[in-house]
């Protein structure tokens, strides 16, 4: 026999609903306001041919496409973080992608426009991998020594990072290595055919690049550690040296090449704009970077780690009043 409910029994369950509707519908606010999203167009500065920084970029865009159709974004390649941050603080472009010790030294050198840099988010970090063939006896940075080494073009992010291990390993650059500019889009394969006898190259895990030449190109390479004690050096410096960070690569980064973690050094990869930009426009990207995390990680791994409790760290940045304006708005 089917139980009716008392007459109190109906109207609490009545309210509950009600509440229960209410709830929902905050919750709805909460992740997405009612207003009509922002629309005109901007241009997003990325990284090279098959690095993280583009592939990032062009899932973000996307992401954006979904949340803001009336938004047009243009990609725009580049060398990495110092071309990203310089393009950014002189009006080249209004979003970036770079590494935080790019960004430091931007800034300690007073260069154009430095004063006028804002932080959107802290993304994830980069991880310095230096790669040499399998067979090589290179087995520290310092044995580098004399050796084809490609370490990125100027303005890059990682010819940054692979200029100052050299130093803190007693190597210089310009003069102890033949130092070659190829990025992530050229280094496997001059790796591969015998062009160099090793690369640096600084992303988040895994880089494409990396992962196409062991998987698909089946070729058997190896990462060279990077001691802790050349990171504390340059850690202990202070400064735009802070941003280093001892670490390790875990092995289920490169399934396929690595068989333990790997010894190395990172660095935190920010999303930066300009104080002139539109705080509700940054306010709303702001809100699809967090938004998208996991659909933009089934593809971008290192986006796995975009998180609201460290994304507002954007040291040496101060956030955009935007960026600023959404996380005040989702605190607990």
């Amino acid at each position: 026999m089917v139980q009716v409910l008392p007459r109190i029994g109906r109207r609490h369950a009545l309210l509950g609903s009600v509440a229960s509707l209410v709830v929902l519908g905050l919750l709805a606010w909460w992740l997405w306001p009612s207003e009509e999203p922002p629309s005109g167009a901007i241009t997003l500065t990325t990284g090279a041919e098959r690095g993280v920084y583009q592939e990032y970029g062009s899932r973000l865009r996307n992401a954006i496409a979904g949340d803001m159709p009336g938004l047009g974004v243009q990609l725009m390649p580049s060398n990495g973080s110092q071309t990203n941050v310089r393009r950014v603080a002189t009006g080249q472009a209004d979003f970036a992608i770079a590494a935080a010790d790019a960004v430091q030294t931007y800034i300690d050198e007073d260069q154009p426009g430095a004063d006028k840099l804002r932080g959107v988010a802290r993304l994830y970090d980069d991880y310095v991998q230096l790669v040499v063939p399998a067979d090589s006896t290179i087995q520290n940075v310092s044995e580098l020594k004399g050796k084809r080494v490609a370490v990125g073009p100027e303005g890059s992010g990682v010819r940054l990072i692979a200029e100052r291990l050299l130093a803190a390993d007693g190597l210089d650059i310009d003069k102890d290595i033949d130092a070659r500019r190829d990025t992530i889009g050229t280094s496997p394969a001059a790796l591969r055919t015998g062009k160099i006898d090793a690369f640096f190259w600084s992303g988040g895990l895994p880089t494409k690049g990396l992962t196409d030449l062991a998987e698909k190109e089946k070729y058997d390479f190896r990462f060279v550690p990077i001691r802790s004690d050349l990171v504390t050096k340059l850690h202990d410096q202070g400064g735009v040296f802070s941003h280093y960070r001892t670490s390790v690569m875990p092995a289920d980064a490169y399934p396929a090449i690595l068989t333990g973690s790997v010894p190395t050094l990172t660095v935190a990869n920010l999303l930066i704009t300009r104080e002139d930009l539109d705080p509700r426009l940054t306010e709303w990207l702001t809100r699809v970077v967090l938004k998208s995390r996991d659909n933009i990680g089934e593809h971008v791994h290192a986006a796995q780690v975009v998180d609201l409790r460290t994304a507002i760290y954007t040291d040496p940045l101060p956030l955009h009043k935007g960026a600023a304006a959404y996380y005040l708005s989702v605190k607990p």
